[in-house]
């Protein structure tokens, strides 16, 4: 190793330009070896650090392959072998780890400790030496200066010797730091190779120690079980391609069949709805209630089991009863302008349910499904088969009539022509005898050869047209949407009682009687009947306005009238037995299938469980109503008879004003009988042309009083 340079400390009391030149040399030395010391020190920190990750990581390694086997995986979580195989590499690996471990524990003492102590001790003691030296030589040049200034001609000894010890001070100090300073740049030279060398030093001897602890653990016995796993993963892989190659085939498979069914309302010719289901599962649109008027829909995953229906929302783990379906309703319904949508009503009529589906065939498989079910096909043997016998019998058994063309042919005079039609029934399957009874039953109550309206068509609005037509306005033009002119006052704004319903209008059948709740009963069993067993589930929703004056169907969302039914003109209203929802009524109209009789009709309303709430406020629009008639008779006589008294008193006066002028008359008569006085005077009485007239009346008066 070559000679190391040397600051002479010899000259340092001198303090020559050329000592402080080399100065400046050693110092530019020290700078650029703590700089580059810096740099070495960072790169053995990263060295450092990195191998305590490794250990820590090695170590978490070994700890999660021990904790292998008291995982619980869905799938897959009892391979003794894997977890065998795990314990063999966490044992190896746990090995490894103690070796870092080591390894980490030699680099701290012998490669991070010398640089550690080389640059946090002998560069700072530089540092901190350049600093002492500096001040010390400008406390020693100021002193210099203000020894120059001493004056020549007045001297003071006082302040000669103050000046001349600062001199010897400042000159001691300064020197003693320069001698200082030097020797620690002379020796930097030294520790400067030994700063080097000895970290790397501690290095490769930490690396060589691990790599033989690691050859003397790898032997032979652990490179046979690397072998084995190594063609047990190779194994593994050929598997895998094999696996993926083939559900690639089945995917490709898959797109092009499934290729129709990726439109959201697929051609109902290629793919027939099945109506003998018994189960069915798919996504399905709920409808929530967030307020009075506002609601939001949410998808869901819907799935019959058994009589219940249930619902499973994305991500979780199970279903969850949405309703029971053992011997509810159901039927398709208008809501907010949605297609495909069906309510699910419960049995006691305390929960119901709006869904859409996506498609036709998926609503209508929907509602046949919940309709074999709420039947309880589902715990037969062979629920499909009998789905299907049931259906078929039930398409021969009744065939119903709900089009507008049918509904005016059955309004006809009984003269002209009529085309059959079919009267429903729902005893198909009893025996002879019961058919009879029931046909009885069904003739007392039921006109015959009636037809199910299900439709809204009312035979007011017939016969107001009808009226409208013979009182002479057939040519003004009727407003198409039921709307009233702007110039016309409501007829119900003046009424007391108004209450307001949603309702669902089920059907209209003509009837015989109209005095027998059993006649609303009846009626309701045919309607449901014949929707049950046809699939005939849409129906309107409308608001029913309750008045004194009349019962309004109302179109919810553009408030249109579509029906009124005159109050007095609703002979009969009654409730189902069982489900309250269900309620009827009975109008009365003119010109119904004879031109000389009145005819009765049966209207059928399902209500969200209000059917009593209805009735009861019909019954009391029907009483305040008649209460008024009562009070406006009793008025109207109590007008007459004040009528008549006044009548009476404005005879009577008129009768003493006849009196008064006769008495008037009669005096002046007799006044006018004076002739002295007349004569005396030479004055005489003049009548006027009205008394004149009075007393005319006057005489005819007692004349027609002496006559009669």
């Amino acid at each position: 190793m070559p000679g190391i340079d040397k600051l002479p400390i010899e000259e340092t009391l001198e303090d020559s330009p050329q000592t402080r030149s080399l100065l400046g040399v050693f110092e530019e030395d020290a700078t650029a070896i703590s700089s580059y010391m810096n740099q070495l020190y960072q790169a053995m920190r990263r060295i450092y650090d990195a191998q305590n990750e490794l250990s820590a990581a090695t170590h978490l390694t070994s700890k999660l392959l021990k904790e292998y086997e008291k995982q619980r995986f869905p799938l897959g979580g009892d391979d003794e072998v894997m977890s065998s195989t795990l314990q063999q590499f966490s044992k190896v690996i746990d090995e490894l780890s103690s070796c870092h471990a080591v390894l980490s524990t030699q680099l701290a003492d012998a490669m991070m400790f010398p640089i550690t102590q080389f640059k946090e001790r002998d560069l700072k003691e530089i540092l901190t030496l350049k600093e002492v030296f500096q001040i010390a030589s400008n406390d020693h040049d100021a002193a210099i200066n203000r020894y120059s200034r001493l004056s020549k001609k007045r001297e003071n000894d006082k302040v000669k010797y103050e000046v001349t010890e600062d001199v010897y001070t400042s000159r001691k100090k300064q020197h003693q730091t320069m001698m200082h300073y030097f020797c620690a740049l002379n020796t930097l030279q030294y520790k400067k190779k030994i700063a080097l060398l000895e970290p790397l030093l501690g290095y490769m001897q930490a690396q060589i120690s691990f790599f033989k602890m690691g050859s003397e653990n790898l032997n032979n016995q652990l490179e046979e079980f690397l072998t084995n796993i190594g063609t047990s993963v190779q194994n593994v892989r050929r598997e895998m391609d094999s696996d993926v190659e083939t559900m690639q085939q089945t995917i490709e498979d898959l797109e092009v069949a499934s290729d129709p069914l990726y439109v959201p309302d697929p051609d109902p010719t290629k793919f027939p709805v099945n109506r003998n289901l018994t189960r069915k599962a798919g996504y399905l649109n709920a409808r929530n209630k967030t307020g009075l008027v506002s609601s939001t829909w949410d998808r869901q995953f819907y799935f019959t089991q058994g009589g219940n229906l249930m619902s499973q929302a994305r991500g979780d783990v199970a279903g969850g009863l949405a309703m029971d379906i053992d011997n509810c309703s159901v039927m398709a319904v208008d809501c907010e302008d949605r297609r495909y949508c069906f309510q699910i009503t419960s049995f006691d009529g305390k929960k119901s349910s709006i869904l859409q589906a996506e498609s036709k065939k998926d609503h209508e498989e929907w509602i046949c499904t919940i309709n074999n079910i709420s039947k309880q096909i589902y715990l037969s043997e062979n629920p499909e088969e009998i789905a299907a016998r049931v259906n078929q019998s039930a398409l021969e058994a009744v065939t119903p009539s709900p089009s507008f063309q049918q509904r005016h042919e059955s309004l006809r005079p009984a003269g002209q022509s009529r085309p059959p039609t079919a009267r429903t029934s729902s005893s198909g399957s009893l025996g002879s005898e019961s058919s009879s009874l029931a046909a009885l039953s069904l003739d007392s109550l039921v006109a015959p050869d009636t037809p199910i309206q299900f439709d809204i068509i009312s035979p007011v609005c017939e016969d107001q047209s009808g009226q409208a037509k013979a009182s002479g306005q057939g040519g003004r033009r009727t407003n198409p949407f039921g709307e009233s002119g702007g110039g016309i006052k409501s007829e119900t704004e003046d009424s007391i009682l108004h209450q307001l319903f949603i309702v669902r209008f089920l059907g209209s059948m003509e009837v015989k009687s109209d005095d027998n709740p059993d006649v609303v009963y009846e009626t309701m069993r045919q309607i449901l009947a014949a929707r049950a067993i046809h699939n005939i589930f849409r129906m309107t929703e409308s608001h029913l306005l309750v008045t004194c004056d009349c019962l309004k169907l109302i179109d919810p969302q553009t408030q249109v009238t579509r029906l009124t039914f005159p109050l007095p003109s609703v002979v009969l209203y009654a409730t189902h037995q069982e489900n309250k929802r269900l309620f009827g009524f009975v109008l009365r109209t003119s010109g119904g299938r004879s031109e000389s009789n009145l005819s009765s009709v049966c209207y059928i309303f399902e209500s969200n469980n209000e059917g009593e709430k209805i009735c009861d406020s019909v019954g009391l629009a029907k009483q305040i109503a008649l209460h008024a008639e009562l009070d406006r008779r009793a008025s109207e006589k109590q007008k007459e008879m004040e009528r008549v008294k006044e009548k009476q008193q404005k005879e009577l006066s008129k009768q003493k004003q006849i009196e008064k002028d006769l008495e008037e008359q009669s005096r002046l008569i007799a006044a006018s009988s004076r002739p002295n006085q007349a004569s005396s005077e030479g004055q005489f009485v003049v009548l006027s042309s009205s008394q004149s007239e009075e007393s005319d009346l006057g005489e005819e008066g007692k004349k027609r009083e002496s006559e009669a």
